[in-house]
């Protein structure tokens, strides 16, 4: 009889090995993503003024060419720097901690210029009354300390540019201040010869010449040329020369060159090591918490089936962490989320089959002939109810980016796993053990006894309570803000050109303070929130890029507190225009892929609706987020994606049933036989919703702020995709066979 097992033994013996493989040691072997370990995620994109000029169409090769030489020299440990689309860039800096100068090395153009100064007082005076002479720009240097600033009438194209610099070092001023020293290649070191010796030709004769030297536009000085200069040169701060953090990052952009187009951040997400290291630990926290409840419940519930389940639970972690390092996968925060919420998906797989194996033990099946039943009826239910959760975990994945990403590579490969050991692992245990001919019994607990509740009739007082419950939550949604439609402050920056900064100060500090001091800059209507148990704790959230403002200002203000920026987000219009399509994109094909999916393996009224059911899930859970004052992002949309995968999971699970009942019980009202297979299932229905709220309670409770609203989104979700499943989805399928039956 062994032999009929050898080959499902050698195949869970070699994926079990393949998976210890390749996930221990988990912290040598996983990928962490930014959320998780601190770091910058950006995007850059080119000028649209820049892509009106002509920009040449190989610009965006030779930007990427140049970030990554910076980001060479900046000394980041593995980074990521790859083109997206036409005309973007996307960085990502692994453990920065500074962010500031990160962002200036990326995003700034680092364009040096050698500009001829005019020395004629005349043109200079009708250029300062706003005539400027063709060829000439008016230019401002800072020239005291008293802020008094010398007008100086340039030519508007550069002698030379930065284009034949070879080096640049951080060097002094004749004053001792830092400044930048350079070094041209034998072609510039002719070109700025000649260009010198002209100019130092007119100063020995009187005519003092001056040569500008301008970054980005700016003037950084001008001074006069008194001799021939060659090969070497030095760039001074004015007056008060560079800071030695300045002179450090403008020598290093100088040496990887200047951007051949001027680029624009049009997002950022940056995770100080602080919040990455919180995240970690909560996210352990919650895993832990999860697993522990879950994993409980189970071995008391089920007893030796749930120690077998338990087991098989613990290899499918295993096999999740070995697929994430097999494929070079990322895990983000929400990938955390992900693993939480496959403990409940891997635990439903084993619900349903040990309560169809509870059936056939009740019909007097001896042990074997249970097992083989009891696996073969779930099978299919097992599938279908997978089947719909990859097709919105693949949609997820392929119109999501960054962590939200990562949570549907976590949750593919969860699923995968999951349908794995609950329908081989398990089944050859328990073929194992029948093999001894004293295992004859399977006891379980039962405290859901086999009901006889009339459901169906109950569906118009059902149809009209979430009438109610979705009017009053889209009232407050539609209501909410002030843009009229709530559109505005119902979505998050994601979907908005905005900014969140998360701050910790060393000291407690009031909403109030924060609020009175962005009042000064103008932000007083920003939307601040005050959380943790110390109060030291706030979110910043305002619909405008000035991060850097906000910074500049609380640091001035609350001097004698000091403060850690913990965590900034900044989207930009059309980032957040682009994810508000992807986002309706996605859920679309989500639907329409589920609605041919469910016409293909049972009929088009089934289709129809899950549909309703699912739109019916999605409407209440984003009337809860309005009603709640939380906004929703794009960890909230994947939240939602996943509703409709498990809602749609306990949908199938009925369906499955009726299917099945209506080719037994011919002589049955097609009503009793809706309401005869949601009683059958409501004892699995009522498990699998409890289990899962087991593991999303603790992503809510420990998982952190950060990932707060998307355990939010899964808690309403799995409540209302439970109430859907029975009151909603499977008496659509009445009213449907009434109606064709007037027909």
């Amino acid at each position: 009889m062994l032999r009929n097992f050898k080959w499902k033994i050698i195949l869970v013996v070699l994926i079990t090995a393949g998976a210890i493989y390749y996930a221990f040691p988990p912290q040598e072997k996983i990928n962490l993503g930014l959320d998780l370990q601190g770091g910058m995620h950006v995007v850059l994109e080119i000028d649209e003024q820049a892509l009106k000029g002509g920009a040449d169409k190989d610009s965006l090769a030779r930007a990427l060419e140049v970030i990554r030489n910076r980001v060479d020299q900046f000394g980041v440990s593995e980074p990521t720097i790859q083109q997206e689309g036409n005309n973007r860039i996307l960085v990502q800096l692994p453990g920065i901690t500074d962010r500031d100068s990160a962002v200036k090395l990326i995003g700034k153009t680092a364009l040096l210029e050698f500009k001829v100064v005019s020395n004629d007082t005349e043109d200079l005076e009708k250029a300062k009354a706003g005539n400027v002479p063709a060829g000439y720009e008016l230019k401002y240097l800072a020239r005291d300390e008293d802020g008094k600033e010398e007008a100086l009438l340039i030519e508007k194209e550069a002698s030379l540019t930065g284009e034949s610099l070879v080096d640049s070092q951080v060097s002094r001023d004749e004053n001792g201040f830092p400044a930048v020293a350079f070094e041209f290649n034998l072609r510039g070191a002719r070109r700025f010869g000649r260009l010198t010796s002209e100019l130092s030709e007119d100063t020995k004769q009187g005519k003092p010449r001056k040569l500008a030297i301008v970054l980005d536009g700016i003037v950084q000085s001008a001074p006069v040329v008194q001799s021939k200069i060659t090969s070497r040169g030095i760039i001074t701060g004015g007056r008060t020369g560079f800071s030695p953090k300045e002179a450090a990052d403008l020598a290093l952009m100088l040496r990887s060159g200047a951007l051949p187009v001027p680029l624009e951040i049009v997002e950022e997400r940056t995770v100080g090591p602080t919040l990455g290291k919180d995240s970690v630990e909560q996210g352990i926290r919650a895993t832990l918490i999860g697993g522990a409840l879950v994993v409980g419940f189970m071995a008391i519930y089920y007893l030796l089936a749930g120690l077998i389940a338990n087991f098989a639970l613990c290899l499918n972690l295993i096999i999740i962490m070995g697929g994430l390092s097999y494929f070079q996968a990322t895990l983000t925060l929400p990938g955390i989320a992900g693993i939480i919420l496959t403990i409940g998906i891997a635990v439903d797989a084993n619900v349903l089959i040990f309560e169809r194996m509870r059936e056939e033990f009740a019909i007097g099946k001896p042990m074997r002939a249970a097992i083989r039943a009891g696996y073969q009826k779930a099978f299919l239910t097992i599938i279908d109810a997978n089947v719909t959760t990859l097709i919105t975990a693949f949609i997820l994945y392929y119109f999501g980016s960054g962590p939200v990403r990562g949570f549907a590579v976590t949750l593919s490969i969860g699923i995968i796993a999951s349908m794995f050991t609950a329908l081989v692992v398990t089944r050859l245990i328990f073929d194992l053990l029948a093999l001894n001919p004293k295992f004859k019994r399977l006891p379980m607990l039962q405290f859901i006894k086999q009901p006889a509740i009339n459901f169906v009739s109950k569906r118009r007082g059902a149809y009209l309570v979430s009438i109610i419950i979705m009017a009053v939550g889209l009232a407050a949604f539609f209501s909410k803000g002030e843009d009229g439609f709530g559109i505005k402050r119902n979505f998050g920056i994601d979907f908005n050109e905005g900014t969140i900064q998360q701050l910790m100060f060393e000291n407690p500090v009031g909403v109030d303070q924060v609020r009175q001091s962005l009042k000064n800059i103008g932000l007083g209507d920003s939307l601040i929130q005050q959380f943790g148990d110390n109060n030291k704790e706030v979110i910043i959230r305002t619909y405008s890029k000035v991060d850097k403002e906000i910074t500049e200002k609380v640091q001035t203000d609350f001097i004698d507190n000091r403060f850690e920026v913990l965590r900034v987000e900044r989207v930009g219009p059309s980032v957040g225009r682009e994810l508000t399509k992807k986002t309706f994109i996605a859920l679309a094909l989500a639907l329409g892929a589920i609605c041919l999916y469910i016409s293909w393996r049972f009929e088009f009224r089934f289709a129809v609706a899950a549909i309703v059911a699912l739109v019916h899930d999605c409407l209440i859970t984003i009337g809860a987020f309005s009603l709640a004052g939380r906004e929703i992002s794009l960890p909230v949309v994947a939240a939602l994606l996943t509703i409709i995968g498990y809602s749609l999971n306990d949908t199938i699970v009925v369906f499955d049933r009726i299917r099945e009942d209506l080719k037994l019980m011919k002589k049955k009202s097609y009503e009793e036989i809706i309401n005869i297979s949601i009683n059958q299932t409501l004892s699995r229905t009522l498990l699998t919703s409890l289990t899962t709220l087991l593991v999303v309670s603790t992503i809510f409770f420990f998982g952190g702020e950060v990932i707060n609203d998307f355990a939010f989104a899964l808690l309403i979700g799995v409540m209302v995709g439970t109430y859907s499943s029975i009151f909603v989805a499977s008496p659509i399928l009445v009213e449907w066979h009434h109606r064709a039956g007037r027909g």
